[in-house]
């Protein structure tokens, strides 16, 4: 769980570790049953959704760049790009 947390940059004291090892045990002992139930006698769908509920893709007009940068809290308006905090390798 201590791994676990680590890679999820959570920082745990000794009894949410306890706790949370137990729920994810929890989860995943679910999940394996999940796992085990047989559906080979149950068809598959032809289609995931009703061609009925799909909708033509039409282009719609955007917002406009400079507008939408000039209420950014950081940004580069040469660049056109917003500038976010860094969240990987930090």
């Amino acid at each position: 769980m201590a791994r676990i947390a680590t890679l999820a940059r959570l920082e745990l004291t000794p009894d949410e570790t306890t706790r949370f090892a137990g729920q994810l045990t929890a989860i995943l002992a679910y999940a394996d049953q999940v796992q085990q139930v047989d559906t080979s006698a149950i068809a598959a769908p032809a289609t995931v959704a009703p061609a009925a509920s799909m909708r033509e893709d039409v282009p719609v007009p955007s917002l406009d760049r400079d507008v939408v940068l000039s209420q950014a809290p950081a940004a580069d308006r040469p660049g056109g790009l917003f500038k976010v905090p860094r969240v990987l390798g930090s």
